[in-house]
C-alpha cells in the first residue's frame, strides 16, 4: 500500500459566539472561522482523515503548508510507516510545522485503523473504554457565572470543574472562593491561569488556592520559565500541571522532567504533532510515574483522535471539555458526549470512528486544495 494523494477541503464555520478562556486570546471577533478537512488517500483506496482549525484560529494557512510542504514527503510513501514519516516531517521542517504534522499524523493513524477494520485505540492497544471528564469554563465577566456553571455541571453527574479565570489574582482568588463555597468541599475543582501571573502572583494564588483544596494548579506562569517553576513547586503541594506550551514534539519535555519543574505533563495532538508524538510523551511520563493529562484539541475530531489517545495510556486522569459546546463542537454528525455518569466513552468504530458531517462541509466549501 502506498499513499496516492493529499488533499485538503476548506469550509466556513459561520456564527461562532465570542468566547475568551485567556487574557487575550478570543475567538474569533468576526464570528466565523476557515476550517479543513485533511484526506489521505491510499492507492488502494483506503482513506484517512483529521481536521485543522478551531474557533480561535483558522485552519487555511496550516492546510496550505500541509499541502506544498508535507504533501511531497508522502506521496508514494506506506502510510504504515507513521514512525519513519512523523521523523521524517519533524527532521526535514525542523518541528516548525507541528500543526500541520499532527494533522497528517491523525489522518495516517485513521487510515490504518480503517484499512486494518479497528478503531485506533485498539490499533495502539486499549487500555480502558471509558474516561471521567471535566469541563473547562470559558472567562466570565462575574464569580456567580462561574459558580452558577458550575454548580449545573455538578448536578449533571460531571466529575469535576475547571476554573478559567480572567487572570487577574485577586478576581481570580475570588473566584475560586465562590465557586468553592457553592459546589461543597468535596467536589473536585482545578485552575488554568493561563500563563497570567509572575512567581509572586502565581505563589499567592497557589497558596490560596491550596486551601479551598483544589485538586490542580494549570500554567499559572509562562510556558517558558522553568525557573520559576521549579521555585513554586517547591512551596506548594497543590499538583502543578504545566508543559501544554510550547508547540513542539517530545524532546521538548526533556529540560521539565530533569529540572523536576512541574507534577503532571500536558499535551495533545494539535499542539505536539500528532498521535505518534503524544504516544511518546505519555509514555515517558509513566516511566517517571508521571500523569499525562491530554489538553483539549482544538477542534471536535482532534477530540476524537485525543480520546483514543487516553484509551491506549494508563497515566491520563481526565477528558478535557471545553464550554461552552457551541464553540468547540463542529463538523461531526455525532460528537463525543459526557454520560449522566460523568465518563466520556470509547469510539469505537474503525480508524477515528467519527461520523463527518460531510453535508455541512460541502455546503460551505470554500476551496480544495491538492
Amino acid at each position: 500500500m502506498k499513499i496516492k494523494d493529499v488533499t485538503a477541503t476548506l469550509w466556513k464555520w459561520e456564527d461562532i459566539p465570542p468566547t475568551r478562556y485567556t487574557r487575550t486570546v478570543s475567538s474569533s471577533e468576526a464570528g466565523s472561522t476557515t476550517m479543513s478537512l485533511i484526506r489521505i488517500v491510499s492507492d488502494d483506496g483506503v482513506e484517512g482523515r483529521s481536521f485543522l482549525g478551531s474557533a480561535l484560529g483558522s485552519g487555511e494557512r496550516d492546510a496550505n503548508v500541509l499541502i506544498g510542504a508535507l504533501k511531497p514527503m508522502l506521496i508514494g510513501q506506506d502510510p504504515f510507516d507513521r514512525e519513519k514519516l512523523w521523523n521524517t516531517m519533524m527532521r526535514r521542517t525542523r518541528g516548525s510545522l507541528i500543526r500541520p504534522i499532527g494533522a497528517v499524523d491523525v489522518a495516517l493513524w485513521d487510515l490504518a485503523g480503517n484499512a486494518l477494520g479497528v478503531p485506533i485505540h485498539k490499533l495502539i492497544g486499549s487500555y480502558r473504554n471509558s474516561v471521567p471528564a471535566y469541563a473547562s469554563s470559558a472567562v466570565y465577566a462575574t464569580s456567580d457565572e462561574y459558580a452558577d456553571e458550575a454548580a449545573q455541571i455538578k448536578q449533571d453527574g460531571w466529575t469535576a470543574y475547571k476554573i478559567h479565570p480572567p487572570g487577574i489574582p485577586e478576581i481570580d482568588v475570588e473566584i475560586c472562593r465562590a465557586v468553592r463555597e457553592r459546589v461543597g468541599s468535596e467536589y473536585r475543582l482545578m485552575l488554568d491561569s493561563t500563563w497570567s501571573y509572575d512567581y509572586p502572583q502565581a505563589l499567592r494564588v497557589g497558596k490560596a488556592i491550596e486551601e479551598l483544596d483544589f485538586y490542580w494548579y494549570e500554567d499559572p506562569l509562562v510556558e517558558d520559565d522553568i525557573y520559576n517553576y521549579v521555585k513554586l513547586k517547591s512551596l506548594l503541594r497543590i499538583p502543578i500541571l504545566a508543559t501544554e506550551f510550547p508547540a513542539a514534539g517530545p524532546t521538548s519535555y526533556a529540560s521539565w522532567v530533569t529540572s523536576q519543574a512541574t507534577d503532571y505533563l500536558r499535551g495533545d495532538v494539535a499542539l505536539k504533532g500528532g498521535i505518534t508524538s503524544c504516544l511518546k510523551t505519555a509514555h515517558l511520563a509513566e516511566a517517571f510515574h508521571m500523569n499525562y493529562e491530554v489538553h483539549h484539541g482544538g477542534n471536535s475530531l482532534n477530540n476524537v483522535a485525543n480520546l483514543h489517545l487516553i484509551m491506549s495510556i494508563k497515566n491520563c486522569e481526565y477528558f478535557e471539555v471545553l464550554l461552552p459546546a457551541s464553540v468547540q463542537k463542529h463538523g461531526l454528525v455525532k460528537d463525543i458526549d459526557v454520560g449522566k455518569d460523568g465518563l466520556v466513552h470509547a469510539f469505537n468504530g474503525t480508524g477515528l470512528g467519527a461520523d463527518i458531517d460531510f453535508d455541512l462541509i460541502d455546503a460551505n466549501t470554500t476551496a480544495v486544495l491538492i
